[in-house]
């Protein structure tokens, strides 16, 4: 009796980018996290995130929409007045975004535009309380770009998660950040058999190729 055949093999996870099936997600890139004055001190993050994560983040929305890629952002943002619906895990840590506020907007330097989707959350992977399975799917997206923060928070969940829900992620190294560069560096080790791990440059690159022998 022969062996069952396989259909599906992959050589590499760096799969052919389609513009139209892939999506870049920005997230909780706001005013609350980006508020130094207000938030723990952690120097490193906050010199990473304006120096490298948001310029490269800005660099990846302006290609997207010019090739037409889907940009999507997430935000921190309780559903409720007296936040009740946030998950424990955002009450035990404190997380408190109002709803409208200005902490929930995101920062001016990345800012949406106006038919661009923004999600708000109250878990660190927006799979877990969010619908926005469901909206990439009804897109047509199978391809996620992560971008954001907080490196081995919230992106990292939103990577396992979305592998596990069969979707080819990729995630962007310079173009997230946490509380300090060992904890980055450490999550990027840490999940990178979950995605595909690309700089801002090599997936301009990447995509600039792969978008051209689409046309």
């Amino acid at each position: 009796m022969s062996e069952p055949r396989r259909r599906d093999v992959f050589s590499s996870r760096a799969q052919p980018l389609m513009a139209e099936r892939t999506g870049l997600l920005i997230i909780d890139a706001q005013n609350w996290v980006m508020d130094e004055e207000n938030r723990q001190p952690r120097p490193e993050f906050y010199e990473d995130a304006r120096r490298l994560a948001i310029p490269n983040m800005a660099r990846l929305i302006g290609a997207s929409r010019k090739s037409g890629v889907e940009v999507i952002y997430t935000v921190m943002e309780n559903y409720t007045a007296d936040g009740r619906d946030r998950s424990l895990d955002y009450k035990l840590s404190n997380f408190f975004i109002p709803k409208g506020s200005n902490d929930a907007q995101v920062v001016a330097e990345l800012a949406p535009d106006t038919d661009e989707i923004v999600i708000p959350k109250t878990s660190s992977s927006l799979f877990n309380s969010t619908n926005f399975e469901y909206l990439v799917r009804n897109i047509g997206l199978d391809t996620i770009i992560v971008t954001g923060f907080l490196t081995d928070q919230c992106v990292d969940h939103t990577i396992r998660d979305g592998a596990d829900r069969g979707f080819h992620m990729i995630c962007v190294s310079d173009a997230c950040a946490t509380d300090t560069r060992v904890r980055h560096t450490a999550a990027l080790s840490a999940f990178c058999g979950y995605c595909r791990t690309e700089t801002t440059d090599t997936l301009l690159s990447a995509m600039s190729a792969d978008f051209a022998k689409a046309q």
